[in-house]
């Protein structure tokens, strides 16, 4: 079972809100954590985003205990439009706020981990702000990848 590679903190979230290990999350959790590059082709619903999102999560927990969490863009994530709100809220928002209350439950006070969805309809006061106070996560669907 690879939740040992986890923060303990992370692992017993996992446990107590989703339970269950995936197949895709058993075996790409050892290889994303190893820092290579990993590529996970696997149906909808088997969790491949939730894989990445928790491995990113766990990374990004680690560095702030640590307090070596720079004030930047880690992690970018491309998804097809009709995924992106599910996605976010579901594997992404909703795990932050839950592990950041866990961790204020354990006496750790976290920095927090900013998320923000852009696509191409994102006004540009929005997008200036995005280069002013860069997320942590950055959001972004594949059918209209802008530069900015």
């Amino acid at each position: 079972m690879p939740l040992y590679l986890f923060h303990p903190l992370i692992a017993e979230w996992f446990q107590a809100q989703v339970g269950q290990l995936t197949d895709v999350q058993v075996q790409a959790w050892p290889a994303i954590q190893s820092g290579g590059d990993v590529l996970i082709a696997a149906p909808t619903g088997s969790g491949k985003t939730f894989a990445a999102f928790l491995s990113c999560i766990d990374h990004l927990f680690k560095q702030a205990l640590a307090r070596e969490l720079d004030d930047h863009t880690q992690v970018l994530y491309v998804s097809p439009l009709k995924a992106l709100s599910n996605d976010i809220q579901k594997n992404l928002q909703q795990p932050l706020v839950e592990i950041g209350q866990a961790a204020l439950s354990a006496g750790l006070l976290m920095p927090e981990l900013r998320v923000l969805v852009r696509t191409g309809d994102t006004p540009m006061a929005e997008r200036q702000q995005m280069l002013k106070r860069h997320p942590i996560f950055s959001s972004r669907p594949r059918s209209r990848c802008t530069s900015y």
